[in-house]
């Protein structure tokens, strides 16, 4: 079977060589995007090339090279029954994308051609666009607050007033002449007001009492870019509250969602939103059971929502260098990282991010099929012994009565048959679980000694949260919500009948095939 032929969108490779990749990308970065078919011959022939785990690794390592890609995404295509890996690179909007080596190609028919001399001047000036952030704010110098101007340079380490000219400037927060201006990102930094003068640069914060319908609460975030950070961070964290358990004499505030999450989804949406859609404001929307920021403008090339783990880019590099001054911010890389294993810890679910190509939204859910009272007792059990993240899962389901298998385990936190048994066995050797039978008939149970005190019952209330929750994920059985909280048949039944009554749930089907969904 025949692929499609080599053409000015399309590349076909066998391998995947960093330097024919990395020469493939960037020329089509520089024109008009293309696509990159790796696990086809040069006559178009079907050799195959799976997109594993691993060669992505190794694509996304090839892209990183590059200096200013365009977005790209990586994609597996079944042919028949044949497997080959697509590498899409779209178009670069701004910029002159680049190879490690510096070499700049572009896309000719089939070929990529270096540019060099004129050529290569007039690619430059087609492309390359000065960071908005960078330009004149049309604010004279003398409009900065000296407090504000104080903190930056305590932050930045800065000694002496007669520095802070020449400091300002490397760090593309002033522009020379006469007299001596802020730019877009000096403004946001040292005015006190800079929504005065840029537009919508300020942080909403709108809170919904339902699930649709209008906001009853509204709160404007304004200040210089680093205090709305803080400011909104600690408004939010307030306006959530936390979940107060008290196990035996112990009491545990938990908060709703980690504040280093909180915080770095609002950096990120100050540091990376596009400030030339002046007319928009970032918007924080607080619901019942989740917190949603959203900035102005898409992800910033070379990003995507499929990427985001793997790639980085600032749109307001001066800004996020601030910010991450001030403390505010993770550094390039870890970010996205920090936020889902911290979420992980919490027993929360990981961010949802999502482009529209307008706006970014981030979306952190404050409700968990993990109940408040059920996170305070692994604490507890926490002060026992070191585990280890994923760990916390297991014991939830242990102290809701499931016998814990390797099949069970894998289905629960992933990974493989060794993985699975490395964790059972971690926790029987501290004495978490205690183990009944051999190999592969072993099932795991919680410890004795551990067994859940009285306040972990789940009340009623906290029951049906639960069941809702499992509830949006699929439709429910009795076997289901067994599982999952540790009820017998019978109890279990009278939760779901409970909630059909209430018209919260509805019933489908009859006796084994009973099926319970959303209302």
């Amino acid at each position: 079977m025949a692929f499609p032929t080599e053409s000015q969108y399309v590349e076909r490779k066998t391998g995947v060589g960093s330097t024919p990749i990395q020469e493939t990308a960037v020329a089509f970065s520089n024109a008009g995007g293309g696509v990159t078919l790796i696990g086809v011959d040069d006559h178009g022939g079907l050799v195959g090339r799976e997109l594993t785990p691993g060669l992505e690794d190794d694509l996304h390592q090839i892209m990183r090279q590059i200096h200013d890609p365009g977005r790209y995404e990586l994609a597996t295509l079944q042919v028949g029954r044949v497997a080959i890996s697509v590498l899409s690179v779209a178009e670069r909007v701004g910029g002159v994308a680049q190879t490690s080596s510096g070499r700049v190609l572009v896309r000719k028919g089939t070929r990529n051609e270096p540019v060099f001399g004129a050529e290569l001047r007039d690619l430059l000036n087609r492309r390359t666009l000065q960071r908005f952030e960078e330009t004149d704010a049309d604010s004279e110098i003398e409009l900065a607050d000296a407090s504000l101007l104080a903190r930056l340079a305590d932050a930045y380490g800065w000694s002496g007033a007669q520095t802070y000219a020449s400091r300002l400037e490397e760090h593309g927060l002033t522009v020379r002449g006469q007299p001596v201006r802020l730019t877009i990102a000096g403004a946001l930094c040292l005015l006190e007001r800079p929504h005065d003068r840029l537009g919508k640069t300020f942080i909403e914060v709108l809170r919904f009492p339902q699930d649709g319908g209008d906001y009853d609460r509204r709160t404007e975030i304004t200040g210089p870019a680093y205090e709305q950070v803080e400011r909104a961070t600690s408004f939010v964290m307030d306006e959530l509250g936390t979940d107060l358990v008290v196990l035996g004499v112990r009491r545990h505030e938990l908060p709703r969602v980690p504040r280093v999450v909180l915080r770095e989804a609002v950096a990120n949406a100050v540091a990376h939103r596009s400030y030339e859609a002046s007319g928009s404001s970032i918007r924080i929307e607080l619901r019942l059971d989740s917190i949603t920021v959203i900035s102005p403008g898409g992800l910033p090339e070379p990003v995507t929502v499929q990427n985001i783990r793997e790639t980085q880019a600032a749109r307001n590099l001066r800004v996020i260098t601030v910010l991450r001054r001030f403390g505010l911010a993770e550094y390039a890389g870890r970010g996205v990282d920090v936020m889902e294993s911290s979420m992980r810890e919490e027993l929360l679910e990981p961010p949802v991010f999502e482009d529209t190509g307008y706006s970014v939204r981030v979306t952190l859910s404050i409700r968990s099929a993990v109940a408040p009272s059920e996170r305070a007792w692994v604490r507890e059990v926490e002060s026992r012994g070191l585990i280890e993240p994923s760990d916390r899962i297991l014991l939830i389901h242990a102290a809701r009565g499931d016998r814990l298998t390797n099949a069970r385990t894998r289905e629960l936190v992933g990974g493989d048959s060794r993985d699975a048994r490395e964790a059972l066995h971690r926790l029987r050797d501290a004495g978490f679980l205690e183990q009944r039978g051999e190999r592969g008939g072993a099932t795991y149970e919680l410890q004795e000694s551990l067994a859940p005190p009285a306040g972990l019952r789940l009340d009623a209330r906290q029951l049906d949260d639960l069941v809702m929750t499992l509830a949006r994920e699929e439709p429910l059985t009795n076997a289901r919500i067994r599982a999952r909280t540790g009820l017998e048949r019978a109890e279990a039944l009278r939760v779901l009948d409970r909630l059909v009554e209430q018209g919260r749930l509805r019933r489908v089907g009859a006796k084994r095939g009973t099926r319970y969904l959303l209302a």
